[in-house]
């Protein structure tokens, strides 16, 4: 490992520190986590928000242990898996990965063509290619640093769902309350409900695309070989840390803030059958003013436009790793067209099933169980990886890091257990 001076501790390196953190972080509060924290502040009122405060750490804790995978073994997660698992094994999580980024891609495009609609754009249908399109072709034209520029600026987008909760003036030391009271879930609905929220929080395809961005960060500053991305140096995987922290805080806030938006508003009123992002946004009007339906509807489609680029290339990540393609945000499409056919595959189909008649909001939802349901063995294969001394090149997570990834992954697998049997 490279030994370098360590920089000292200042605001000026918290803000160089922030990238792919961030990014992940912010592209985890998606139209799907926006609605499925919609959908759990107006059925069950308050009572989940002291999830935000759980999913925090154990949302960090997995971040930073994919982050780590890739910054040590110069590769992304699927090409670590491969170094553990036959391919065939990784190749089926690959699949499963792709299937389920692309209902997710389906859900988001209809729910930011719903919002353009809304906002006087036109036709929701035209947007749903509009969308789709724009953003397959930014992303085969631009390059990594100019994506990931672009991404970290619609991160700000997410302040609209801060901005909202407060617009409502809220009674705060009922809403602190709720927040460090957990309830044990009773029945189905609230199990399904926790296991969508644990499984958009903790998601699948936010493992590859951490992994990939630590590829691609250190491809920008130069090390083009995989034998010279080994290895982190310690102020690496600090900065890390710090990114990923502050990513995962702001988004665990703002899906804080969405639940409580949608209790005070939604559930408080009696409307807790949500079918579509339109009905979800119009609900509030009358209930918080035209200001919190804005916002509420300009979130939408910012979240689209940075969560729809991680969701396909998670997928072009994982295909090119388990089949030695080239790959990479780096490159220009005549240097890697399986990648990027992977990337347009995935969000070609997204568009192709929002004309299929699919219900946004619920498959939304139900894309967040799924997820929820898929992660924990996922995280399994994880853990083994973190804990291989060869693999990780003897700079494995530190134990405390294994030990909340270990309950993180008991705790999926418990909730999807719970939201079966109850």
């Amino acid at each position: 490992m490279t030994v370098t001076k360590r920089k000292p501790f200042t605001l000026r390196r918290v803000l160089d520190a922030l990238g792919p953190g961030v990014t992940t972080g912010a592209a985890d509060d998606d139209p799907s986590g926006v609605a499925t924290y919609t959908i759990a502040g107006a059925q069950l009122g308050t009572s989940l928000l002291w999830t935000a405060w759980l999913t925090w750490p154990l949302m960090a804790t997995v971040q930073m242990m994919c982050a780590r995978i890739g910054m040590v073994t110069g590769m992304g997660l699927a090409g670590a898996l491969r170094q553990k698992f036959p391919r065939w094994t990784v190749a089926a999580a690959s699949f499963a990965l792709l299937v389920a980024n692309t209902i997710n891609i389906a859900s988001d495009l209809a729910g930011m063509a719903d919002s353009a609609h809304m906002l006087g754009g036109g036709p929701a249908s035209v947007w749903v290619v509009v969308f789709g399109l724009g953003i397959c072709l930014a992303t085969v034209r631009l390059r990594y640093q100019q994506i990931a520029s672009v991404l970290k600026w619609l991160a700000l987008g997410l302040f609209a769902y801060i901005i909202t909760a407060f617009i409502l003036k809220p009674h705060w030391w009922e809403v602190v309350r709720a927040s460090v009271s957990p309830s044990w879930p009773k029945g189905h609905l609230m199990w399904a409900t926790l296991v969508a929220i644990l499984g958009t929080t903790i998601s699948p395809y936010l493992f590859f695309w951490q992994a990939g961005q630590e590829v691609e960060e250190q491809k920008a500053m130069g090390r083009r070989m995989a034998t010279r991305r080994r290895g982190p140096t310690h102020e690496e995987v600090v900065d890390r840390r710090i990114d990923i922290a502050l990513g995962t805080l702001f988004s665990n806030v703002v899906m804080f803030f969405i639940i409580l938006t949608a209790a005070l508003t939604l559930h408080k009123a009696g409307v807790t059958e949500i079918s579509s992002i339109k009905q979800a946004a119009e609900a509030l009007r009358p209930l918080a003013g035209d200001m919190a339906y804005w916002l509420f509807t300009l979130g939408i489609v910012g979240t689209g436009l940075l969560a729809i680029p991680t969701l396909a290339g998670s997928s072009a990540y994982a295909f090119a790793e388990t089949f030695n393609w080239a790959y990479g945000l780096d490159k220009k499409l005549r240097q890697a067209r399986s990648f990027y056919a992977v990337f347009v595959l995935a969000t070609v189909a997204g568009i192709t099933m929002d004309f299929l008649g699919v219900n946004p909001i619920r498959a939304l939802f139900w894309t967040a169980v799924i997820n929820g349901v898929l992660a924990p063995f996922l995280l399994v294969g994880i853990l083994i990886i973190a804990t291989d001394r060869k693999i990780m090149r003897d700079q494995l997570s530190s134990m405390w890091t294994r030990v909340v990834a270990t309950i993180a992954t008991i705790l999926m697998f418990g909730a999807a257990i719970g939201m079966f049997v109850f």
